[in-house]
């Protein structure tokens, strides 16, 4: 009897063994990411729920979605004056403000209008127009904002999300990149710098919009933090250039 039962447990130690083998194979096949495209590796101390929206946010009929180019945590940089990419679904005569808030405070440090841009896709907003540099170790929130009614802030369409840049010499340690380049936008993703990558990316696109490859990047890139409605947004975009 005691044979007996040492071989089951035998053959169901074997059993789950192998159910673990399979799922850890199964966990790398999905994770897997295409060759040639940028690879994002989130921060191991990250914070949680820093995104607003997790899909394009808009009202409905002819109201545009909007959406911040973001991970749904704190997104590092090594640049003092970032570019901060959003997305529009469709031109808007609304009015849009942009808000910087640094967290250790409830006052808005920036909060200024920015035009309305004149095609749907991808714009950015970049901190160096309104004089404003990040300090090092700060965590900042973002927002873009539609304003459909100034007298009813509850009906603006909002978007947004956090930013923190390191110290210059600790980023460097941790593999920063300065310069755009193709190679050095990977290896912004691959050490967890998402707003250096996501910039330089979007700056190659509008260097050379007919860059399929390019689109096809930035669209796996936006995949790996959740925001598949802007990346087939962007692949649809490609294969319209097709």
């Amino acid at each position: 009897m005691a044979t007996w039962t040492y071989r089951n447990m035998a053959r169901g130690i074997a059993v789950m063994t192998l159910l673990v083998a399979l799922v850890a194979v199964t966990d790398e096949a999905a994770t897997e990411v295409e060759p040639g495209v940028p690879t994002y590796h989130a921060p191991q101390q990250i914070t949680p729920r820093a995104r607003i929206g997790g899909t394009l946010r808009g009202g409905d009929g002819d109201d545009p979605a909007v959406a911040a180019l973001v991970p749904d945590h704190v997104g590092f940089t090594v640049k003092q004056h970032p570019a901060l990419n959003w997305f529009l679904s469709k031109y808007t005569a609304f009015p849009i403000r942009f808000t910087l808030i640094d967290e250790r405070s409830i006052r808005a440090l920036v909060e200024q209008p920015i035009a309305p841009p004149k095609q749907a896709g991808v714009h950015a907003v970049k901190l160096e127009d309104f004089g404003f540099a990040l300090q090092a170790n700060v965590q900042y929130r973002w927002y873009i904002s539609v304003i459909k009614d100034t007298d009813s802030p509850s009906r603006d369409i909002v978007t947004g999300g956090m930013i923190e840049r390191c110290e210059f010499s600790e980023c460097l340690v941790l593999g920063a990149m300065t310069a755009c380049t193709r190679e050095t936008l990977m290896m912004s993703a691959e050490k967890g710098f998402w707003y250096d990558a996501m910039a330089c990316l979007s700056d190659l696109i509008e260097s050379d919009p007919a860059d399929t490859g390019l689109r096809k990047q930035r669209a796996a890139l936006l995949k790996q933090v959740g925001l598949h409605d802007v990346a087939e947004w962007d692949l649809v975009h490609t294969h319209t250039r097709r």
